[in-house]
C-alpha cells in the first residue's frame, strides 16, 4: 500500500535551515507529482512547494519562495525540501502528498504520512 514517511524536523532558531525527507514506497513514484504541505496545530493544511515527475518543474507558495527548495531523488524514491532562512512563521508540521496540489481543501483530503515537526523559535 501506500506509504509516506517524513522526516528531518527539529527545532531551530530563526535564521536557520532544515532538509526535511520524504521516503516514498507502494506506488510509482518516479510517475507522480509530489508536494510538500503543512499545517499547524487547529488551522487548515497550506501548500508549500510541488514537483512534477521529472524533478525539472517546481513551484512554491509565495511566503517560502526563494527560502524552500523542493527536490526529489526518483532512484531513491525520496521527495525533499530544503529551508533555509526560517522564521517563527514556519512553525508546523510538514507532510509530503502525492500529487500536484496547490489548495488546502485538496490536500486536506489526500493521503498523508505522519509528518514531521518543524520548530522555530529563539
Amino acid at each position: 500500500q501506500v506509504q509516506l514517511v517524513e522526516s528531518g524536523g527539529d527545532q531551530v532558531q530563526p535564521g536557520g535551515s532544515l532538509r526535511l525527507s520524504c521516503a516514498a514506497s507502494g506506488f510509482s513514484f518516479n510517475t507522480s507529482p509530489m508536494t510538500w504541505a503543512r499545517q499547524v496545530p487547529g488551522k487548515d493544511f497550506e501548500w508549500v512547494c510541488s514537483i512534477f515527475s521529472g524533478g525539472g518543474s517546481s513551484a512554491c507558495e509565495d511566503s517560502v519562495e526563494g527560502r524552500f527548495t523542493i527536490s526529489r531523488d526518483n532512484a531513491k524514491k525520496m521527495l525533499y525540501l530544503h529551508m533555509r532562512d526560517l522564521t517563527v512563521e514556519d512553525t508546523a508540521v510538514y507532510y509530503c502528498v502525492r500529487g500536484y496540489y496547490t489548495d488546502g481543501a485538496e490536500i486536506t483530503s489526500r493521503f498523508k504520512g505522519p509528518g514531521t515537526r518543524v520548530t522555530v523559535s529563539s
